[in-house]
């Protein structure tokens, strides 16, 4: 098979379901940030089509730039509208108009959701789905192929739930969820506007046991698992209730891909989590913390809001507020650069003195 334009085609239609055309003046009545038109051509019945990056666009095409890493490519894209910050804006070209904004990446996001909006709920049941008589749905959600729902299941408007996804007994799901295929659910409590990806567990027993002299004894776990209004979860990251309180994702937060989440674990709102990180049991997250991928945190820490855990960085005591920490153990971005360097020193120190 031959595979064509593989770094110039966006939103294949085949998978990415478009609208119509946009008018310029529409585009730019909802942005609400600075527009500059054309030089050289009039913003008058432009339509505009789609996005596409800089190499690629076309006359109507909406692109952006935000990096300088990219600036030669401004001066050579032929893209109808560019959204770029105030330090690149007298770079556009002529042919071109310009949104002039402080973040152009989110701009771009909120006008390529104009082109490609969320896919709404097609109601109805599928007949290979199974449906316990009790469960509560409302008549505006789709439910796919094998999906099997069990007692007292309630599901809000305009949800969606993927093919081949259980749910089980109790759990509660709000309005606009999006849940993927093969995803697992229980002793959940999910608010609006809920994303689980495909293959992500919630809601299984927690790593809690006891030691004794004959061995291992399990410890109920008889919390739950809360997920606020708009919190994502990636592909395949499990979370688990609680023991004895609740396991919460606040409001806004997002969770990567296989992402692992112990039980009692509290996070508030707008909480970023990296592919492959772990947090044990019982870590309090205030908001707005990010941690970077393969981290783990040890159990019942609190990390600060607004910290920023680095990469593959080992957690072992509570992180204050707004810091920023690397390495294993966890300590401050410029100690640990410090004794990196320091290190080096005595390494090229040493081999100087044996030679």
């Amino acid at each position: 098979m031959a595979f064509e334009n593989i770094n110039n085609c966006t939103g294949d239609s085949r998978f990415f379901k478009k609208s119509t055309p946009i008018a310029l003046e529409q585009i730019v009545k909802t942005s609400k940030v600075e527009f500059v038109p054309s030089k050289i051509k009039s913003e008058k019945n432009l339509k505009l089509t789609g996005i596409a990056p800089l190499q690629s666009a076309k006359q109507n095409e909406v692109s952006f730039l935000d990096n300088k890493r990219y600036i030669d490519l401004l001066s050579k894209t032929k893209a109808g509208l560019i959204i770029v910050s105030p330090a690149f804006s007298d770079k556009v070209p002529s042919h071109s108009h310009a949104l002039i904004t402080s973040n152009p990446y989110l701009e771009w996001a909120r006008i390529a959701s104009l082109f490609y909006p969320k896919t709404l709920a097609n109601p109805g049941i599928h007949s290979t789905a199974f449906i316990d008589s009790s469960a509560q749905i409302d008549e505006n959600v789709e439910i796919q192929e094998f999906v099997v729902i069990k007692a007292n299941v309630k599901i809000g408007k305009g949800s969606i739930i993927g093919s081949h996804t259980v749910i089980e007994q109790n759990v509660e799901i709000g309005e606009n969820c999006r849940i993927g295929s093969h995803v697992s659910l229980s002793y959940a409590i999910l608010g609006n506007r809920v994303t689980l990806f495909s293959g992500v567990r919630i809601g299984q027993d927690g790593f809690g046991f006891a030691v004794g002299d004959e061995g291992f004894f399990s410890v109920p776990q008889i919390g739950r698992v809360i997920l606020d209004d708009d919190v994502e979860i990636g592909s395949n990251s499990t979370i688990d209730r609680g023991s004895v309180k609740d396991t919460y994702i606040g409001a806004g937060s997002r969770i990567d891909n296989l992402v692992q989440i112990g039980h009692n674990v509290q996070m508030g709102k707008c909480c970023i989590v990296v592919a492959q990180a772990g947090i044990s049991g019982s870590t309090q997250l205030e908001d707005y913390v990010t941690i970077a991928a393969q981290a783990g945190l040890i159990g019942h820490i609190r990390i600060g809001k607004h910290a920023k855990i680095g990469a593959q960085c080992g957690v072992m005591s509570d992180i204050e507020a707004k810091s920023e920490v690397i390495g294993s153990p966890a300590m401050p971005f410029k100690e640990f650069f410090r004794n990196i360097a320091f290190l080096r020193r005595l390494v090229k120190s040493s081999h100087k003195s044996k030679n």
